[in-house]
């Protein structure tokens, strides 16, 4: 008999794990797009000069006193044929609310790692832009013993966008408003079966 959960019960699932949620960031997003067997895996881009190994295991990077506009990015990590992947490793990083990278520290720097059914979630802020380069998050995405992912998202209606030459469509995010904060949603299709 298939088991068909209710959103209560998933929200409550994820709150017994150490998922906290806000009201505001608890609005609906854009429904997920279906899955088709043999998509194509998420594209590859640089990890740019700013990764650090060894980020902290934790699930909220807003640093204290951060008057940045704040994120919650979740979604899902799946393989090409549609199939959840557990325990994946998601290590994100990226710039401040002046367009900085923490090279000392661990600030705006964290993983995490998927629930059963492959998803994720995090708080961040809304990173600033710099020189040369749209807003974005940088990823490293990695199943259980295997290749790693790394790759970046954009956020939708940039300006920046047009002029970025690591731009790439297909990597944007899903946007919606939560009362003061954005909800983002971006699903990870890994090169396996």
């Amino acid at each position: 008999m298939p088991f068909h959960p209710t959103r209560r019960g998933v929200l409550g699932a994820l709150a017994a794990a150490g998922f906290a949620f806000d009201d505001a960031l608890a609005q609906p997003l854009a429904p997920t797009p279906q899955c088709r067997d043999g998509d194509e895996p998420t594209v590859r881009q640089t990890e740019g000069p700013y990764f650090k190994p060894s980020s902290p295991l934790r699930a909220d990077l807003v640093e204290p006193g951060s008057a940045a506009r704040r994120v919650e990015l979740s979604g899902q990590v799946l393989t090409r044929s549609c199939r959840s992947v557990a325990q994946a490793l998601l290590d994100l990083w990226h710039a401040d609310e002046r367009g900085e990278y923490d090279n000392v520290g661990f600030r705006y720097r964290g993983h995490l790692f998927t629930d059963a059914e492959g998803r994720y979630r995090l708080r961040t802020i809304l990173p600033a832009l710099y020189t040369g380069r749209t807003r974005h998050y940088h990823v490293k995405v990695q199943a259980p013993q295997q290749r790693v992912l790394t790759t970046q998202l954009y956020f939708p209606d940039e300006p920046m966008n047009r002029r970025d030459g690591l731009f790439r469509r297909e990597l944007v995010m899903r946007m919606a408003e939560a009362e003061g904060a954005l909800a983002a949603r971006f699903d990870f299709v890994l090169d396996m079966r």
